[in-house]
Parts: C-alpha cells; sequence; structure tokens
C-alpha cells in the first residue's frame, strides 16, 4: 500500500487555515505500546484522521505512538470514538491545550520512526514498562515540598529557559539521546533521594523514569500528563502552582503562558522576553528569543546577516542557502555559538 500524504503546497495550507471558519481543539497524546506492523498502522490513521478534518504531526513505531493534534471542534467526539476504537488506546487521556487559537498546525503529517522518542538506547534489556511512579499535581506538590527531593526537567534547553518548575534541575544537553547517560550520571550521588522528572505531556519523563530505573535507580517519580495535565489540574482543584512562566509548545503557537512570570532574555539585546522565534530567514530558521523591539529592528532576523538577506530577491537567497547548506549544516554559526554560551553549565546544577 503506498504512503497517504496531503500533496499541497505548504503555502495553500496556511492559506487554507488562515481563512478557516471553524473552531479547533489542539491536543496531544502518547502511548508506549508494542505495534507489529507500523505503516499499514500509519496508514490507517491518516485516512481516518485526514476524513475527520485532522490536521498535526504524529510519528509511529514499534513502541508505540506520539500525537500533536488539532481537531474540528465539531469532529471532536466522532474523533475520540474513533481513536477509542483502537484496542490500546481506548480511554487515553487527551492533553488538551491550554492556549488555543485554532491555528496550531496546518497540514496532516504521519510518520513512521524507529522510536517515537529517539533515546540512543540499545540495551536490550531496557524496557519503558519498567517506569517510575506516576504522580498528579496534588502528589507532585507534596512529594516536592520535601526539600530533599530533586526536581529534573527533561526538556529541551530552548523549552527550559522560558519556564520550568521552581528549583528544577536542568539536563543540560542538546538532544533527549544525550540526556538519558548525562541525567544518569549527574544524579548518581543522589540514589537515595527522590527523584521526582518531568516534561512537556509527559513522554519523555515516562522514558527517562525507566531507564533511571534500569539504571539502578529506586525511588523515581514523574509528573502523569507533564506541564500541561498539571497546570490543568492546579486550575481545577485550585492548587498551587509551581510552574512559573511559559510552556514552549512544538507548533505554531511556540508557548502557553502559565504565569506572568517572564524567567529569559532577549538573545539580541538581553532584555526580558520569552517570545520564541525562527529567524525570518530561511536559509537559516534558527529558533531564538526576541523581543517586540529586537523583532522590528532585525526585521524578525537573529542576525544583521540575515537581516540583509531577506531583502535580496528570492532566487539571491535560495543560491546563498545552496551555497551554505554545501559548507555546514549550520546556517548560523556565529549565533549558534551565541545560544551555547547562554546555556548553564553542567556544574552549576547538581
Amino acid at each position: 500500500m503506498n504512503e497517504l500524504i496531503n500533496l499541497k503546497s505548504t503555502e495553500e495550507l496556511k492559506k487554507e487555515l488562515q481563512e478557516e471558519k471553524i473552531e479547533r481543539v489542539t491536543l496531544s497524546f502518547y502511548k508506549y505500546h508494542q505495534i507489529q506492523n507500523p505503516t499499514e498502522f500509519r496508514n490507517d490513521l491518516f485516512e481516518n484522521l485526514e476524513n475527520l478534518g485532522a490536521l498535526g504531526r504524529i510519528y509511529v513505531a514499534n513502541e508505540g505512538i506520539n500525537a500533536q493534534l488539532s481537531i474540528p471542534k465539531e469532529s471532536f467526539s466522532s474523533f475520540k470514538k474513533y481513536l477509542y476504537s483502537i484496542d490500546f488506546l481506548e480511554n487515553i487521556r487527551l492533553n488538551i491545550a491550554l492556549e488555543d487559537d485554532g491555528k496550531s498546525f496546518w497540514k496532516l503529517i504521519i510518520r513512521v520512526r524507529g522510536k517515537i522518542v529517539a533515546d540512543g538506547i540499545e540495551d536490550e534489556d531496557f524496557s519503558v514498562e519498567n517506569k517510575g511512579k506516576y504522580l498528579n499535581a496534588e502528589e507532585f506538590n507534596n512529594l516536592t515540598d520535601n526539600p530533599e527531593t530533586i526536581v529534573v526537567d527533561m526538556r529541551n534547553y530552548y523549552e527550559y529557559e522560558v519556564g520550568h518548575f521552581e528549583n528544577a534541575k536542568e539536563i543540560p544537553a542538546d538532544t533527549f539521546r544525550e540526556q538519558l547517560p548525562l541525567a544518569a550520571e549527574l544524579l548518581e550521588d543522589n540514589k537515595e533521594k527522590p527523584i521526582v522528572m518531568y516534561c512537556t505531556g509527559g513522554i519523555r519523563c515516562e522514558k527517562a523514569s525507566a531507564y533511571l530505573r534500569h539504571k539502578g535507580f529506586e525511588d523515581v517519580f514523574h509528573l502523569e500528563g507533564g506541564i500541561i495535565e498539571y497546570v490543568r489540574k492546579v486550575k481545577e482543584y485550585n492548587l498551587e502552582n509551581k510552574f512559573k512562566g511559559k510552556n514552549f509548545v512544538f507548533d505554531a503557537r511556540m508557548g502557553e503562558r502559565i504565569t506572568e512570570d517572564i524567567l529569559s532574555n532577549c538573545h539580541q539585546c538581553e532584555k526580558p522576553s520569552d517570545t520564541h522565534r525562527n529567524c525570518e530567514n530561511l536559509g537559516c530558521h534558527l529558533l531564538f528569543i526576541q523581543c517586540e523591539r529586537c523583532f522590528k529592528k532585525y526585521d524578525g532576523c537573529c542576525s544583521v546577516e540575515c537581516q540583509e538577506i531577506i531583502k535580496l530577491p528570492i532566487e539571491e537567497q535560495k543560491k546563498i542557502r545552496r551555497k551554505k547548506n554545501a559548507e555546514s549544516k549550520s546556517f548560523c554559526n556565529s549565533q549558534n555559538r551565541r545560544r551555547a554560551k547562554l546555556k548553564p553549565k553542567v556544574e552549576s546544577h547538581f
């Protein structure tokens, strides 16, 4: 069976989304579960979700499914009925977006991957089923009141810098596969203490908690449903909110405001800001933090170099992109080095 895909251009799809009048619900879910034929499962998903008007991004692998979707409100009941008809997804928790303008995704993409979370683990004895204990919002608050408890953020540095839990430790690595062994190394001297791990929706910290248990850690916990579910329950039950700042999300919104605290700075002028943008130079497209003043000053670009490039004719920009791609995988090396300087040092956390 050929892979089903949407053949419309990004420009067409974005235009359609902006002109769309219907209300949408942005949500996410994941499940670690053995899928025997990921390609067949993927194609069935695509056909059914496209018929429901779903947009978003889903990864399918032998180890399970990881999904971020935008569903028309009018199709939401039908979506849940279809999703729950899949045996291992029956009554699965759906993390509903905290802030939603209905423009989070403009295309349905479902890809088959080696893993739904790339972890670099090659040990055949490792099992994600040997995960840590779930904590709900109230249990998380109670356990983190204990000064002996270590709270570990298993997200990327650009997520951590705009928002995190009080006293949370960052694992300063560029990828999840690098974070796992580094987390075990940095926590080695704290095996007797309670360790609580968290991430955006739960998928990374669940696997990370299993990894620590695989490495001999016993008192390991992880926040059920991640930050999204935590904030929802905090509001529902009027609990203390220990998360400060913004929750970074992997769609067009790039963030959900949780509290008014601004924890980060503009990467250009260093003034307080937590607005992520992608550089307007398509040959760069660097994800960085930029305040409104610098957005206007640099036309949404991360540097003067990129600002000058976007003023050139499109064909000239394409030539520059081809040349830069041939020279290096990274376009803005100077800006990336600057970002690296802003990342906390390993020894400052534990």
